[in-house]
């Protein structure tokens, strides 16, 4: 990956809080280390949105998920997929789950039925089945004691959420991704499942896994208005400190790639 990709990756998180800590403490610093401060913090904040994406030829592997699942956010329809770079997710794919059953089959999200804003996890399809991994490695971090959250639905709840959202940043990593699993599958590059059900993980840190293995199970934690898997390739096992690397599905129609946001994986639907 080029230097300068990796250059911004690894200093955005420092020069956003060297930034902040250098404005904050004008008062008792030199003048010019509040000018310096600003500047750290512009730097930071175009590394943390847009600034250096990595492009080239995307690594293959398995979908995370087997069954009625849809892309939203999806690296087909812009890089970065989720609108910034930072924790390596440039080129993530976020993947629900659209039940065939019940009051709200063949509903995609945003379109699922009821009164309430603020529904229970439990009552989505998506939440408790399976997450599998991407390709052979190793585990490599592993988190899952963050509790599920309820889901946000609505405009009401949306509001509400980014909200949270904007708090939990101050986080970093671990409560943006919530509960997640990071898998070593090649020199240098890391696959990352995330939003995982609560004391779902089925696997430690060195354990060796296989593609296709499950090793967890869909949930809401972290950044999610409701149960999905978040899935991405990234060049460091730190995710504050990561690039993302493009990837591609292998899917069972004997293709790769990654569905646009709305679309099926093409294993179960068009």
């Amino acid at each position: 990956m080029p230097f300068l990709i990796v250059a911004c990756a690894r200093t955005r998180m420092p020069l956003l809080v060297i930034g902040a800590v250098l404005v904050l403490t004008d008062r008792w610093t030199m003048p010019a280390a509040a000018w310096v401060g600003v500047a750290c913090l512009l730097l930071g904040l175009a590394t943390y949105f847009r600034l250096m994406p990595a492009r080239g030829e995307p690594l293959a592997v398995l979908p995370p998920v087997t069954g009625p699942w849809v892309a939203v956010n999806s690296p087909t329809d812009r890089v970065p997929s989720h609108g910034l770079l930072a924790y390596g997710q440039s080129h993530a794919v976020d993947l629900v789950h659209v039940p065939d059953t019940g009051r709200d089959a063949g509903r995609r999200p945003g379109e699922r039925r009821g009164s309430s804003w603020h529904p229970r996890p439990e009552t989505f399809s998506g939440f408790g089945q399976p997450v599998l991994a991407v390709a052979d490695g190793e585990v490599v971090r592993v988190r899952d004691w963050q509790p599920d959250a309820r889901a946000w639905l609505g405009k009401v709840g949306i509001v509400l959420f980014m909200l949270v959202a904007a708090v939990r940043e101050l986080g970093g990593a671990g409560a943006v991704l919530g509960n997640h699993v990071i898998i070593r599958v090649a020199p240098g590059t890391y696959a990352v499942v995330a939003h995982l059900r609560r004391r779902s993980v089925r696997v430690r840190p060195g354990d060796r896994v296989t593609a296709g293995q499950t090793i967890a199970e869909c949930g809401n934690t972290g950044n999610t208005t409701e149960p999905h898997v978040h899935m991405q390739l990234s060049d460091s096992s730190h995710p504050a400190f990561a690039a993302g690397v493009p990837m591609a599905f292998r899917l069972a129609d004997d293709t790769t790639g990654v569905p646009a946001g709305g679309e099926f994986l093409p294993s179960e639907r068009g």
